[in-house]
C-alpha cells in the first residue's frame, strides 16, 4: 500500500490520526469540555492534556495490522483517549490535584483520581510570569532589597526556581516556589543584557495558593574561609560586578569579521519523506515522531528494512543538583523534565538557525490554564547532516578505494529553562544504528560571592560571580522490539584467560562471559572489562553467527549522583543511582523519576520501584533505562555563554544482519568540493564523475587558479584521483 493509506484510515468525516498522533486542537477541546461538564467547582485550573497513549497490547494489534498493509475504513482502531491533570479550586479556596482519563471520541470519563496533597503538578507558564510580579510587590523583598546599598535605577531581574526537595517527607507540603534574583547592568539597564553577571544574595519564597512571598533567604556569599557562614559579605553586592556580555551587539570590539558562509545544499530535495503528521520515511527506516509537554520529542513503532527494532524511544528524566552545601542550596535541585517539562520549554525553531540544511518541522499542541489548545510552531526539526567516513577500504594493490559517507536523519528540539539550554537528538544512520546526544549550554546558574574570595563550592567566572558546581543527570528510556515484543538482556564482559599451558599457554587469550538478566534489576558501565548489553531476540537467531538476533548498548561510563543516599537530594533522584535498569513493561511507566518530581522528597513509582517488584525479564516484554551524566565544575570559558557539552549513547545492531546493512550506500563523489588555492579562487572547469551505485553520471566543479602553473597537473591529479577516491 502508499504510505498514506498504510498510516491513516479513512474514515467518513475525513482522515483520523493515527493513534501514535498527538491530540488535535478538536481533541483537546472535547476532553476540554468533558472535564467541565463533569466535575463542579468555583473554577477549574488545567495543567496538561495529552495523549494517552493506547495499551500495548491493543496498540501493537493494531501496528501489525498497518504493517501487513491490511488497514482499511472498517479497520477497529485504539479509541482515542487524553489524560487530563487538573485542579479543582472551591469556594473556599481549597485546591485538590486530580487526574482522569477521557474517552475523546465517546465523551466518556474512564477514570478519575484525587491525588495524594504529596503530588504537585508541573510548574506552568503563568506561576513562572507571575512570581516575579508577585515578588517585586512584596513588602518583605521591598524591605531585603531597600537594605542593599545598589547603583540608582537598578533593574530587578528575577529567574522563577521549582522549591526543590521538601524536607519532611511525613508532611504534607505547600506549593512553593523560590527564586534567583539580580540586577540588569546599571550601566545601560538593557533587557537583553547578561543580568547573570549581576548576581543578587537574596531568594524569595513564595506561597504559590496564596500568592504571597512568605519569606526572603539571605545566600550565603563568603568564600573557603566562611565555611556555611551567612551574612560575610558587603551591603553593596554589585561595587565588584562588571558587564560580561553575549548579545552581539553588547560585545565589545562586536563579532569576528574573518568567517565565510559554509552551506549546505541539497539540490535535489531531502531523502526523507513525511507523511500524515508523524510518519517518517527515510533510507531503510520508518519511524513516528510524537510530542508531549513532558518528554518533548517521541519516537515510536522504529522499523528497520521491514524489521521491527523498537516499539518506543524517549528521553525520561533530567535532575540538576546542586552541590553547595550551604543553606538554602541545598534546595537548588531542579527536574527539568518532571518539574517543568520539556514539551513546555521547547524552543520555537528558527530556519537557518537551529538545524541547516532542508528542514522539516513539527508543531506541538498543548494547553493553556483555562484547557484551550495552542499550538508551539516548530518544536521539533529533522534534517539529514554528513558525519564524516561511514565505511572505507582500499586495495592496497589495485590502489582502488571504496568510501562512503555517513549521512544521519536527525530529529531534535532545544528547551530553555531560565538560564541553560539542552538540546536532544535522534539520530538514525545508514547502518542501523540510533544515537540519543544529549547538549547542555546557556548560561551556568550563578550566586554572588564576596570581593576577593573563592570558594570550594564552584569557580568565580566573572568579578562577584561564583557558578556552583553541579551534575546533569539524564536518563533516557528505551522499549525495544528486536523482531518482536519478546526480548532479553544480555549482559557481556571481556576478561583475560588464566595463563597456563591447558587453555592459554601463551597468555594471549581472553573469554567472553555473557550474563542473562532474569528480573528486574540494575547494573553499572564497567569499562575495565568492556561491559555491553545486548537486547537480543531469543527466538530467532541470526544465519551466519546462529546467535539471537539483537542490538548493542555500551553503557556511558559517566559520574552518577554525588549526593549522599541518605540525602533528599538523592532519594529524589534514585534513577540516577545506577547506569543500567531493567523492568518489566507496564502501560503508563515512562518517568523514571516517577510521574510528580516537584517537590517530593522521595522517587514515588520511578524506576526503582518498578525494578524493585522483581519481575520476570527473560524474553519477555523488556523495558532497559539508561541513566548517564555530565559533573559540571564550571570553568571561566564556560561565561557568559556555555560552549556546548555533548554526549551520545548509542544503540547498534548486533547480529541482526546478515552483513553490513550499509554496503549499498552509493559512494558517489561529492560535486561540490572543490580545491583550495592559495592567491584566490579565480575560476573553474568540469569534470566527469565515474557512474556511481545509483548509475546516476553527474558533473563536479573544480575551481582552480588560472594563473597557476599547477592548474594543468592539478586538473590531471584530481581526474587520476577520482576512482582511488570513490569507486
Amino acid at each position: 500500500m502508499p504510505p498514506n493509506q498504510r498510516s491513516q484510515t479513512k474514515a467518513p468525516g475525513g482522515f483520523l490520526p493515527h493513534p501514535l498522533d498527538q491530540l488535535t486542537i478538536e481533541e483537546i477541546g472535547k476532553a476540554r469540555n468533558i472535564i467541565l461538564g463533569l466535575h463542579s467547582a468555583t473554577s477549574i485550573g488545567f495543567r496538561t492534556i495529552t495523549l494517552e497513549e493506547p495499551s500495548k497490547k491493543i496498540l501493537t494489534m493494531f501496528l501489525s495490522a498497518e504493517h501487513k498493509g491490511e488497514l482499511s475504513s472498517v479497520t477497529w482502531r485504539p479509541p482515542r483517549r487524553a489524560r487530563i491533570l487538573f485542579e479543582l479550586i472551591s469556594k473556599d479556596g481549597l485546591v485538590e490535584l486530580c487526574e482522569s482519563v477521557v474517552d475523546v471520541g465517546t465523551g466518556l470519563e474512564k477514570s478519575f483520581e484525587v491525588l495524594d496533597k504529596k503530588c504537585h503538578a508541573p510548574l506552568n507558564a503563568e506561576e513562572v510570569a507571575m512570581f516575579p510580579e508577585v515578588t517585586m510587590a512584596s513588602p518583605l523583598f521591598k524591605k531585603a532589597i531597600s537594605e542593599l546599598s545598589l547603583p540608582p535605577n537598578t533593574v530587578i531581574v528575577i529567574d522563577p526556581w521549582m522549591y526543590g526537595g521538601w524536607e519532611n517527607p511525613s508532611e504534607d507540603c505547600p506549593r512553593y516556589m523560590q527564586g534567583l534574583v539580580y540586577a540588569r547592568d546599571p550601566k545601560t539597564t538593557n533587557p537583553d543584557s547578561n543580568h547573570y553577571a549581576f548576581p543578587l544574595p537574596l531568594i524569595p519564597v513564595m506561597d504559590v495558593a496564596k500568592k504571597e512571598i512568605i519569606r526572603i533567604d539571605q545566600l550565603p556569599t563568603g568564600g573557603t574561609e566562611d565555611g556555611l557562614e551567612v551574612g560575610t559579605g558587603s551591603k553593596e553586592p554589585l561595587a565588584h560586578c562588571k558587564a560580561c556580555e553575549y548579545v552581539p551587539e553588547l560585545i565589545p570590539g562586536g563579532l569576528r569579521q574573518d568567517l565565510k558562509p559554509l552551506n549546505v545544499v541539497q539540490p535535489y530535495g531531502p531523502s526523507f519523506t513525511v507523511t500524515g503528521n508523524s510518519l517518517v520515511e527515510w533510507q531503510k527506516w520508518r519511524f513516528r515522531v510524537g510530542f508531549n509537554p513532558r518528554e518533548g520529542a517521541t519516537i515510536h513503532d522504529v522499523w528497520y528494512d521491514g524489521r521491527s527494532v523498537l516499539y518506543r524511544l524517549s528521553f525520561s528524566e533530567m535532575s540538576v543538583p546542586y552541590g553547595d552545601p550551604r543553606a538554602p542550596f541545598h534546595r537548588k535541585q531542579a527536574f527539568d523534565f518532571g518539574d517543568g517539562g520539556a514539551g513546555r520549554a521547547a524552543n520555537n525553531l528558527e530556519l537557518g538557525c537551529d538545524c541547516l540544511g532542508l528542514i522539516k518541522y513539527f508543531d506541538g499542541i498543548m494547553n493553556d490554564v483555562h484547557g484551550k489548545a495552542v499550538i508551539s510552531k516548530n518544536v521539533i526539526c529533522m534534517h539529514e547532516q554528513d558525519d564524516g567516513i561511514l565505511w572505507k577500504h582500499t586495495n592496497y594493490r589495485t590502489g582502488r578505494a571504496v568510501v562512503t559517507r555517513n549521512r544521519r536523519l536527525i530529529i531534535q528540539f532545544i528547551i530553555t529553562l531560565a538560564n541553560y539550554e539542552y538540546i536532544f537528538a535522534y539520530q538514525f544512520d545508514q547502518a542501523g544504528g540510533i544515537s540519543l546526544e544529549t547538549r547542555a549550554t546557556g548560561v551556568v546558574s550563578t550566586v554572588p560571592i564576596d570581593f576577593g574570595k573563592t570558594s570550594p563550592w564552584g569557580n568565580i567566572v566573572s568579578p562577584g560571580v561564583l557558578a556552583q558546581n553541579h551534575q546533569h543527570l539524564f536518563c533516557v528510556r528505551i522499549d525495544p522490539a528486536i523482531d518482536g515484543y519478546e526480548n532479553t538482556v544480555v549482559q557481556e564482559e571481556s576478561h583475560p584467560l588464566p595463563f597456563c599451558p591447558e587453555i592459554n599457554p601463551y597468555g594471549n587469550g581472553y573469554e567472553v562471559r555473557k550474563t542473562v538478566m532474569k528480573t528486574s534489576g540494575f547494573a553499572d558501565a564497567a569499562p575495565q572489562h568492556g561491559r555491553i548489553f545486548k537486547i537480543v531476540n531469543e527466538n530467532k537467531h541470526n544465519p551466519i553467527s546462529g546467535r539471537p538476533v539483537g542490538y548493542k548498548l555500551v553503557p556511558s561510563p559517566t559520574q552518577l549522583t554525588l549526593a549522599h543516599p541518605d540525602s533528599i537530594m538523592a532519594k529524589r533522584m534514585a534513577y540516577a543511582s545506577h547506569h543500567l535498569w531493567f523492568t518489566k513493561h507496564r502501560d503508563g511507566e515512562l518517568w523514571a523519576a516517577g510521574p510528580f518530581t516537584n517537590q517530593s522528597s522521595v522517587e514515588r513509582g520511578g524506576v526503582k520501584d518498578m525494578a524493585d517488584r522483581k519481575e520476570n525479564i527473560e524474553n519477555d516484554d523488556v523495558v532497559v533505562w539508561h541513566s548517564f551524566g555530565l559533573t559540571h565544575n564550571p570553568r571561566v570559558e564556560d561565561f557568559p555563554i556555555m560552549p556546548v557539552e555533548t554526549h551520545q549513547i548509542h544503540l547498534k545492531p548486533a547480529d541482526f544482519f546478515s552483513k553490513n546493512p550499509a554496503i549499498d550506500v552509493p559512494s558517489a563523489k561529492n560535486q561540490t568540493s572543490i580545491l583550495y588555492k592559495k592567491g584566490g579562487l579565480v575560476s573553474s572547469f568540469v569534470t566527469e564523475v565515474p557512474q556511481s551505485h545509483d548509475g546516476d553520471r553527474r558533473k563536479s566543479i573544480l575551481i582552480v587558479d588560472d594563473n597557476s602553473t599547477d592548474s594543468i597537473a592539478v586538473q590531471k591529479t584530481q581526474q587520476q584521483g577520482i576512482k582511488a577516491c570513490c569507486m
